[in-house]
């Protein structure tokens, strides 16, 4: 269990790759199938008759705990990871574009995507429970006693799925003054692996006898979920990646408006905004070997374990069926139900944004996007909330930009991203990480082409 837990505190910063994927280059002025992925009535605004992504990738990091400073001055991560009172929160997202299309057709437009996801989240662990796993015992005192009282769900949860998106959008109304359009995504989702690890409204005793660190009097709701190739070892990073597309089993819709202040003495907009409502749906897991039980989880003293259970029995336990063995062998688990389809909430969002010409070519964007679900629920795949503010300069061929956001989660990042021609890179925390103490990593690329 120790590796369990620790296993995902070590990923953000150890592949120093980077939840707002993209950001900037979803929202410039040169319109391509990327921006749909934010609004699909952006797709009326297309640059291009004809739009081809090539491939493009971002991935993100981010966490409450560890400052960039902490690897560059060597501390210990797992102090700093289990230290204070605050639950540790961490989210590791990787969001991959394939092949993908898209053709305009007098007011209406026709567009066709890949993509594909992973992601591995830590929500709302308790430290000191976390401590208690780790064997971290230096700061509490010998014979002392931890209550716990928590009123969350705490979650240890990964997600890979594989999505074909089928976008339609189309002009309402433009005149010399205005533009109105509209459009809609179709998502067919192929999902790949999951696990979930949660523990909801647990409440407890740990009391150090000697070096070991014993649970006891305690009670909880526990849900053990696993699917694909996340049966196994959850320190198999390989498994989230070798089954990111699946069978197809759900659904998903993207919705979206737009609205554009024309510029009449040069072409463009002075003003372009727009609204969307994104992953309105879910998918269900119906691999062989899946499990997803819920239970009630009691643990009291007994006559072969007075002191409760001992937490050292978790550390050298990597995957769920083992925690999962390990409790219900000491009798401290009743399976409350228990199914082999593992049903999953898409992380639905609200995202609005303007972006305005400021003079000439430099323009100034504003960006919120906001998660309608609860990250608390067991079968929701998670996301953060996230409010960007990015000034752009913007020529045909040539754009630079920096995406300043205030995340749920890492607090306030910055950065830089450039676009030439096709090809864009960039990173919505690079500048934060080189003169503050960030708790964010990320980094995006991609290639496109449009054609006339």
């Amino acid at each position: 269990m120790k590796k369990l837990f620790l296993i995902f505190c070590f990923i953000p910063f150890l592949t120093i790759s980077a939840q707002d994927h993209f950001s900037g280059i979803t929202t410039s002025k040169k319109v391509t199938l990327l921006n749909a992925g934010v609004n699909p009535a952006e797709l009326s605004n297309l640059s291009s008759k004809y739009d081809a992504n090539l491939f493009s990738m971002s991935i993100n990091a981010s966490n409450n705990k560890i400052g960039f400073s902490d690897l560059v001055n060597g501390n210990n991560i797992e102090d700093l990871i289990l230290k204070g009172n605050e639950p540790v929160n961490m989210r590791i997202d990787a969001e991959i574009y394939g092949p993908g299309f898209a053709m305009k057709m007098d007011k209406w437009v026709f567009g066709v995507s890949t993509k594909a996801y992973a992601k591995l989240n830590i929500v709302d662990v308790d430290t000191k429970l976390g401590n208690s796993i780790n064997n971290s015992l230096s700061s509490i005192s010998l014979g002392s006693t931890t209550i716990l009282n928590n009123n969350y769900n705490q979650r240890i949860n990964g997600t890979s799925w594989g999505e074909v998106g089928f976008s339609l959008a189309r002009n309402l109304f433009e005149n010399e003054k205005h533009k109105f359009n509209a459009g809609a995504t179709l998502k067919l989702l192929f999902p790949g692996s999951y696990t979930n690890f949660g523990l909801d409204k647990f409440n407890g005793e740990i009391k150090i006898v000697g070096t070991e660190a014993y649970l006891n009097n305690a009670n909880a709701k526990l849900n053990i979920a696993y699917s694909g190739n996340l049966n196994g070892d959850l320190a198999d990073f390989n498994a989230y990646t070798k089954s990111m597309f699946g069978q197809l089993n759900g659904v998903a819709v993207d919705l979206g408006a737009n609205y554009q202040l024309k510029d009449k003495e040069n072409e463009g907009y002075k003003l372009n905004t727009g609204i969307s409502i994104r992953n309105i749906g879910g998918m269900s897991f119906d691999n062989a070997g899946n499990s997803s039980s819920n239970y009630s989880l009691k643990i009291q003293s007994t006559l072969a374990n007075p002191n409760g259970l001992a937490m050292s029995q978790f550390q050298n336990s990597n995957d769920l069926k083992g925690v999962e063995t390990t409790l219900q062998n000491n009798g401290y688990l009743t399976k409350t139900e228990t199914t082999s389809s593992i049903k999953v909430k898409l992380p639905t969002v609200f995202s609005l944004y303007a972006d305005l010409k400021v003079y000439s070519k430099f323009y100034m964007t504003f960006y919120t996007q906001q998660k309608l679900g609860s990250d608390s629920k067991d079968n929701q795949v998670t996301t953060q909330n996230v409010v960007s503010v990015i000034p752009r300069f913007s020529l045909k061929n040539f754009e630079v930009y920096s995406a300043w956001s205030a995340n749920e989660i890492s607090g306030t990042t910055g950065g830089l991203g450039f676009r030439i021609y096709s090809f864009y890179l960039g990173s919505s925390s690079i500048v934060t990480a080189l003169v503050s103490d960030t708790k964010q990593a990320d980094v995006y690329m991609g290639f496109r082409f449009g054609l006339k």
